[in-house]
């Protein structure tokens, strides 16, 4: 049996180390974790947590993080001695339960990989780690496998501390100086990729690597294009399609050499998903392999409906590998093009606007969600920084200086894209489909928007470029004003989404050079 006492696991259950995909189904099953619906997905339920706890991320505080973390509703400090103690209660919780264990990478570049160990004491779990993070063949290499961090989660432990009352009832506990993360209370399986994810924000910076809440792709042209955004706005439906080959879903690092995954698999919005617009990521759901979390199950035929249930953050945990078109190795070139992407509800912002360096730098540590419960208690209502404000440990203005001297150095061209709605705010306006996004970003990969000067509109408000037509895309909702039966009120509308660019804004003016400040928009 692995031995776990390096973390003071001991009187174990039994261990199963480096379970396959059909032995963690087995035990799923068996355990009554899990349904098997038509076809082979795995399908499970993650309870009273359906999403990433907002804010509740602890952090250790010591002589090496005390002066390089983000503090604040983001990240709070925990004393080392109150982390020792949650892992005390920890390894009495897993006295004589079985464990699941996964030994993984994180990174598909090779100098900047980790080695990763995911503890679980569910399988699915184990199932979603292994889905999730790029997997090791060889077993002579799993047998010598040491891992650089460990990620220990509990999902029916609860800390029963004083910090508890800052944390409610789940929470992730971080120690940078011990290199193990632990999570408690919440069976949302996102909470293992988060964990992952802030540790590489943690450590690529220094390295002169970015990490980011991206996914990529290789266009027609072979050129590389990115997709920022926060949860929810069109990263993998407008990164996965059939004729560009996938680098990552979700996230990646941007490092000397170019972009690289920092994962193995994706994991994906799939309410409302249709096989007509989405043909790529729909076939995932109706694979072996795949975990398909909170969906609606038919009990008599197994069948999934994905157009049913309460709950809107349904996703599919798949392996890259489940799609056809992906780049081998999982890395590219320099981006060529960025998309900065937001689902606006309030119906104002155009569906492509052409930014400059600054103005990149300022929506992008900005990052404008519109959806004011997206990483909500992150930011601002509707922000979230750098588009992921709840994965960052560090302070946003070194993810955005990093960004800004990247997209500078390599003469990328970035653009600000409105998935959301046009010709009013949600419940009057309408959304722009998914046709919609994926052709204005077409346009714009293939250079038909690159034009001289002449052929932008510069916006009153915002300061952005506007594109004054494009190919495949209807010229009229190029200017959401033009598309408002009240003018007057898109006017107020976009002075109040100005606003509150500006209010939010606020907390980041002694951390930036002021041009950067001076790029957003003008609220009056």
């Amino acid at each position: 049996m692995l031995d776990l006492s390096y973390l003071g696991l001991t009187n174990l259950g039994p261990v199963y180390h480096n379970p396959s995909t059909p032995r963690l189904y087995v035990e799923a099953i068996k355990r009554g974790e899990a349904d098997v619906a038509h076809l082979g997905p795995l399908v499970v339920d993650t309870g009273s947590y359906t999403d990433w706890i907002p804010g509740r991320t602890l952090i250790v505080s010591d002589s090496q993080t005390e002066d390089q973390t983000w503090w604040g509703p983001v990240n709070a400090p925990i004393e080392p001695s109150d982390f020792e103690s949650v892992l005390d209660g920890v390894r009495s919780h897993l006295k004589g339960r079985e464990l699941f264990v996964q030994d993984c990478y994180a990174g598909a570049d090779n100098d900047h990989r980790i080695k990763v160990r995911v503890i679980t004491e569910v399988a699915w779990h184990s199932l979603f780690a292994r889905n999730m993070l790029l997997r090791e063949f060889d077993r002579a290499v799993l047998d010598q496998f040491v891992p650089d961090y460990t990620i220990l989660h509990c999902p029916e432990f609860k800390a029963d501390l004083d910090v508890a009352d800052r944390v409610g009832d789940a929470s992730i506990l971080v120690d940078f100086d011990r290199r193990l993360a632990v999570i408690g209370g919440t069976s949302y399986a996102g909470e293992i990729k988060k964990a992952i994810f802030l540790v590489m924000n943690y450590l690529l910076p220094p390295r002169g690597i970015l990490a980011m809440h991206a996914a990529a792709n290789v266009g027609p042209r072979g050129e590389v294009a990115l997709f920022a955004g926060p949860t929810g706005s069109g990263k993998t439906t407008l990164a996965t399609q059939a004729e560009s080959p996938l680098i990552a879903d979700d996230a990646l690092g941007w490092s000397d050499q170019g972009v690289f995954n920092l994962e193995g698999g994706c994991h994906a919005k799939v309410i409302r998903l249709s096989d007509e617009a989405e043909p790529e990521i729909y076939e995932t759901t109706r694979r072996f392999g795949t975990l398909l979390e909170n969906v609606t199950l038919d009990p008599n035929t197994h069948r999934v409906d994905l157009h049913g249930g309460p709950i809107e953050n349904t996703r599919s945990a798949y392996p890259i590998t489940h799609l056809d078109n992906i780049v081998e190795g999982s890395a590219g070139e320099h981006p060529r093009q960025i998309f900065l992407l937001t689902a606006d509800t309030s119906g104002v912002l155009p569906p492509i606007a052409r930014l400059t360096p600054e103005q990149a730098m300022y929506y992008f540590i900005s990052g404008y969600t519109g959806d004011p419960d997206t990483d909500r208690g992150a930011s601002g209502a509707g922000f979230s920084t750098c588009f992921g404000a709840s994965l960052l440990p560090r302070h946003p203005a070194v993810y955005t200086t990093l960004f800004g001297k990247k997209i500078v150095e390599h003469h990328v061209t970035v653009w600000l894209v409105n998935t959301g709605w046009t010709g009013g705010p949600v419940g009057t306006g309408t959304r722009f489909t998914i046709a919609d996004s994926r052709a204005i970003v077409a346009a714009a990969v293939s250079y038909a928007m690159t034009g001289p000067t002449r052929d932008f509109l510069k916006d009153p408000v915002f300061g952005f470029c506007v594109p004054r037509k494009c190919r495949g895309f209807p010229t009229e909702l190029l200017t959401p004003r033009r598309v408002w039966a009240d003018r007057d009120a898109f006017d107020t509308a976009a002075r109040a989404l100005a606003g509150r660019f500006t209010a939010n804004f606020e907390q980041y003016l002694d951390h930036v050079p002021p041009e950067i400040a001076e790029a957003g928009p003008i609220p009056a």
